[in-house]
């Protein structure tokens, strides 16, 4: 179970009113909790070492045998490189698991994986804080809208989605990601 099926079941249980941390709508967890409208669209990327020049495109990745993607279970970034890069074997030994994409960067960094996907806010931070060492390559391989999740009938849907068009129209939104995935420091 990740921890965002955990968020989940507590929030779908009533222990949380809201929750909120990068959750992928879609039709299934719609099934257990109910989403607020989009406040972030993602996509995915290829995060690499600054001075990789062994591939370009997810087809050159997945025709090298000896490269190797870091992941966490459970995310998207996971089902892209199970589905989108490799050859959709869940059990992929050329997919090296860890805790968090903390964990995953400084495997990447290290060299004991070749490349990890990540959205493009979370890259830039990563980048910000590594900028000798990290790089983003090629296009994006997927798309994907986040939302809050609120207990199945919750009187708090309404108010949210009437709250994030503002705060998208002010610029809001623009400025916490900004300043949480691009200028975070988390020495500060």
């Amino acid at each position: 179970m990740t921890s965002w099926d955990t968020m989940i079941a507590a929030v779908q249980e009533g222990q949380f009113d809201v929750g909120m941390d990068g959750i992928t709508i879609t039709d299934e967890r719609k099934g257990q909790v109910d989403f607020s409208d989009p406040y972030m669209v993602s996509q995915q990327f290829m995060l690499v070492r600054a001075d990789e020049g062994r591939f370009g495109t997810p087809a050159e990745f997945a025709a090298d045998p000896k490269l190797l993607i870091g992941s966490q279970t459970g995310t998207t970034n996971f089902y892209v490189a199970v589905y989108n890069v490799l050859d959709g074997d869940e059990a992929n030994p050329r997919i090296k698991l860890f805790e968090n994409f903390g964990a995953t960067v400084q495997a990447l960094i290290t060299g004991d994986v070749d490349m990890v996907l990540m959205d493009a806010a979370s890259s830039r931070g990563y980048i910000g804080a590594n900028p000798d060492k990290l790089k983003i390559i090629g296009d994006p391989l997927g798309t994907e809208e986040f939302g809050f999740i609120f207990a199945p009938a919750s009187d708090l849907v309404a108010p949210f989605n009437a709250a994030i068009p503002s705060m998208k129209e002010d610029g809001f939104l623009d400025h916490l990601n900004s300043r949480w995935f691009f200028l975070y420091d988390p020495a500060q």
